[in-house]
């Protein structure tokens, strides 16, 4: 049976705000080892030496967040729903509350030798999730589910944008045992490229 979206999008939005929410517990308060006193200039080092965790947050905080965004800008798009766009949200919406894990491996061996292999898993996450985004996109704008005032070139420019993300995303898992940074880099850049994108949609 056909339902208005309202529910759907409140779900959606639950789960993204969770998991957004979730990448901030990487941070981790520096401490004094054995107990002892901790100064200012070791606090400022150990600071610094968590590094890898502020890349891991900003990327996947953003990743997200346009995520979200654009997620929105699309149900603006439709006025109903059926069961193949409810489980294509459904199987979006359980890649995104995986981000965390990725995010926490990432910051773990960011800096160590085993980098590439944390870089070729949190690349390859977001490679499902740009696989997911675009089913999203091809079930939300079927004739049946799509609003019929949705002007046709805004279509076209979600689906053209969206279809970056799969090739680029394994592009960035491609790269990753090569060259960590440059991985991080490609990923990095689509949630800019989307970003700046966001307000011709």
């Amino acid at each position: 049976m056909e339902k208005e979206t309202g529910r759907l999008e409140a779900f959606s939005d639950g789960v993204f705000a969770i998991a957004i929410t979730l990448l901030v517990l990487e941070l981790k308060v520096p401490h004094a080892t054995e107990g002892g006193e901790i100064s200012a200039s070791m606090l400022a080092g150990n600071l610094l030496r968590q590094w890898p965790s502020y890349i891991a947050l900003v990327t996947s905080f953003f990743t997200v967040l346009i995520m979200w965004v654009h997620h929105h800008v699309l149900f603006k798009l439709v006025r109903k729903t059926d069961a193949t766009l409810l489980f294509t949200n459904g199987f979006l919406l359980l890649l995104v509350s995986v981000v965390p894990f990725p995010t926490a491996v990432l910051a773990e061996y960011l800096a160590t030798p085993a980098a590439p292999a944390a870089c070729e898993f949190y690349a390859g996450l977001f490679v499902l999730i740009g696989v997911a985004f675009y089913l999203l996109m091809r079930a939300a704008f079927r004739e049946s589910i799509v609003d019929k005032q949705a002007p046709p070139e805004r279509i076209r420019r979600l689906r053209r944008n969206y279809r970056l993300g799969p090739p680029l995303y394994t592009l960035a898992a491609a790269a990753a045992p090569f060259s960590p940074m440059a991985a991080l880099a490609i990923c990095t850049a689509l949630w800019v490229f989307w970003a700046i994108t966001t307000g011709e949609c």
